[in-house]
């Protein structure tokens, strides 16, 4: 099933949560000299446009970084001027016009010597990713196949540091278990990896159950953080917010999400909806 397309979506709240957690963990991963890979299992057409035709269909960019971008810095948590930082750079004018995906977030994270492999099973966007990352090409590889098949087959990286992105539509209710077993087998391949899980939050039976199964995983170091901003339709249907599950999260993640999530909440949620939840094990 690829019938899901990011252009609808891209910019929302959920992605205000996983590119601003996201650039965290590449700010951290760039402290240290050594190179490391960067895989994103599923990742999309890594730029788009927020006057779109699919972009305005929903208008949801409105509701996430729209609402970020005439801010001033000095209104916004230190993790949130980073984010926006991240997005301008990707604007040639001070206008909102584009919104970068997870790729493009990477390339422009990273450093000459960090290599980028993404995995995007869509034969619209495929191309249209290696456009938007023409800037880091010499050292990007894009597979056109299964992003989890991709994640077992390099790991663990020649490079022994990864930081990987699993976020994918859950479109198919089978991706919910497919991510659990995935992670799984990932972290026995390379135990010291960190790995960001997006998931969506659904009255559905395998999303409410997800969080619950990744915890009995067992892992040593975890981060489980969620951020709601929609009021539960009447009819249970619709995503009213997002989690993330961290394994292996930087250290300093939790301290920098206690101070973010509560301004978030309050500035994106609807009409006073916003909520979080951030739990941690980081020995």
């Amino acid at each position: 099933m690829l019938s899901y397309r990011h252009a609808f979506h891209a910019g929302n709240p959920a992605d205000v949560l996983k590119h601003l957690i996201w650039i965290q963990v590449l700010d951290y991963y760039t402290q240290k000299d050594k190179p490391f890979m960067v895989l994103d299992t599923h990742a999309g057409a890594g730029m788009y446009l927020v006057e779109s035709d699919m972009a305005r269909k929903t208008g949801e960019w409105s509701t996430g970084i729209g609402k970020l971008w005439e801010q001033a810095d000095d209104d916004l948590p230190e993790s949130v001027v980073r984010y926006r930082q991240v997005v301008k750079a990707a604007n040639a004018s001070p206008a909102l016009k584009h919104y970068p995906g997870s790729p493009w977030i990477s390339g422009y994270c990273t450093r000459h010597a960090d290599v980028l492999r993404f995995f995007e099973r869509h034969s619209t966007d495929a191309p249209l990713l290696a456009q938007a990352l023409r800037f880091v090409q010499k050292r990007t590889q894009i597979n056109v196949a299964d992003g989890l098949a991709g994640l077992k087959a390099l790991m663990p990286p020649p490079q022994r540091r990864a930081a990987v992105l699993i976020d994918p539509s859950y479109e198919d209710k089978t991706d919910y278990g497919k991510v659990v077993a995935g992670l799984r087998d990932a972290v026995q391949r390379f135990a010291t990896g960190t790995y960001v899980l997006w998931y969506p939050i659904l009255a559905r039976r395998e999303a409410v159950e997800l969080p619950d199964r990744l915890v009995k995983l067992g892992l040593p170091s975890w981060l489980h953080v969620t951020l709601s901003t929609q009021p539960p339709a009447s009819d249970g249907l619709g995503m009213t917010g997002s989690g993330l599950f961290v394994v292996n999260p930087p250290w300093t993640l939790p301290q920098t999400l206690e101070e973010t999530l509560p301004w978030l909440a309050e500035t994106l949620g609807d009409s006073g909806n916003g909520s979080f939840t951030l739990d941690w094990q980081i020995p």
